[in-house]
């Protein structure tokens, strides 16, 4: 159990779906927390996001507007902090393949400015967020989120005598979050038609709340150097059109750029250095400052099969229309309806 009694704890994109709940979170169970940073770049969601935490009630709630391009802000940022979870990211596909120096910028350089902030301040602590689309890329978000993730698992072979420990969560969409798939076809049902990418498509599929266990998580026993991947279902895209309007035509307008059919978050390769955790995978760093046999005895963990992979076609747990519909009044829409 990770306790953050007296600590301070910043997230950068936190005005995100996941930066919203995981403050939700931190301020719910952790009421002796000393202070939750929200920090990004957009003041408008920032001011919007205070009007849910008003000062009187959430005096350890703090708003600093910044952009993780900007090293000296982070620096800034981060004095007195003792973990941060780095949320920032351009994360759409078609527009990352748009815009590839902004997503870099963002993405990649960010990552570093992060590192390095973290290097010349006291955190204790960092968790990045990846995505299923930094496992095998073939576009360019998918790309700078594989970048970053080296980086960060890299900077615990480069901290030195500094205690700090750096590790990743990678997993698949986040059901209902901002510009995902659900939200998208439950705004259009009402035209009479949803345009389905490709019918054979699959997506791995986790809550918001399910996000928020993982990154707690890794904040309270990554080790340094993890990857840490989610055991979650899979959805069919024509299921959760289904689900949402039954009676809706599915028209298909193909795959956008840089998509892929099924996603994959471990490969055959990454097979070698891959534990069963129970709940979770880890991908464990190639080179680590800490004992592998030590590892598996604290956590009980055992090495995956020799060309085990997990991709979002070929997996054993699946989401039915069924499910998928009693979710999305779960966690996206207590007033849906069919």
């Amino acid at each position: 159990m990770l306790d953050l009694k007296h600590k301070s704890i910043l997230i950068t994109g936190g005005t995100g779906s996941l930066g919203k709940a995981l403050t939700k979170e931190i301020l719910s169970k952790h009421p002796e927390v000393r202070r939750v940073i929200i920090f990004s770049r957009d003041e408008q969601k920032q001011f919007q996001m205070a009007q849910d935490y008003p000062e009187r009630d959430y005096p350890q709630l703090r708003f600093f507007i910044g952009d993780v391009r900007d090293e000296q802000r982070l620096v800034r940022a981060f004095k007195g902090v003792d973990y941060v979870i780095h949320a920032a990211a351009m994360k759409h596909v078609p527009i990352a393949e748009y815009n590839p120096d902004e997503c870099i910028k963002t993405n990649v350089m960010g990552a570093q400015n992060v590192i390095h902030a973290c290097f010349q301040t006291n955190v204790q602590r960092v968790v990045a967020l990846s995505t299923d689309k930094a496992c095998a890329p073939i576009n360019l978000y998918g790309a700078t989120k594989l970048t970053s993730d080296k980086l960060f698992v890299a900077a615990n072979n480069i901290k030195g005598d500094s205690p700090i420990v750096f590790s990743v969560v990678r997993y698949g969409n986040v059901m209902g979050s901002n510009g995902s798939v659900i939200p998208f076809f439950l705004k259009k049902r009402g035209e009479g038609k949803l345009p389905i990418t490709d019918p054979n498509m699959t997506r791995f599929n986790i809550s918001l709340q399910g996000g928020v266990d993982m990154v707690m998580h890794a904040l309270a026993n990554s080790w340094g150097g993890e990857i840490f991947v989610p055991k979650i279902p899979s959805y069919k895209i024509t299921d959760v059109a289904k689900a949402i309007a039954p009676n809706c035509e599915q028209v298909t307008v193909g795959i956008r750029p840089g998509e892929k059919v099924h996603e994959e978050m471990i490969t055959p390769s990454d097979s070698f250095y891959t534990y069963d955790l129970g709940k979770y995978y880890t991908i464990l760093p190639a080179t680590h400052k800490w004992s592998i046999d030590d590892f598996k005895l604290r956590f009980n963990a055992s090495l995956v099969p020799n060309g085990f992979a997990y991709n979002s076609g070929n997996n054993s747990e699946w989401e039915s229309v069924d499910t998928l519909r009693t979710l999305i009044r779960e966690h996206v829409d207590n007033t849906f309806e069919i």
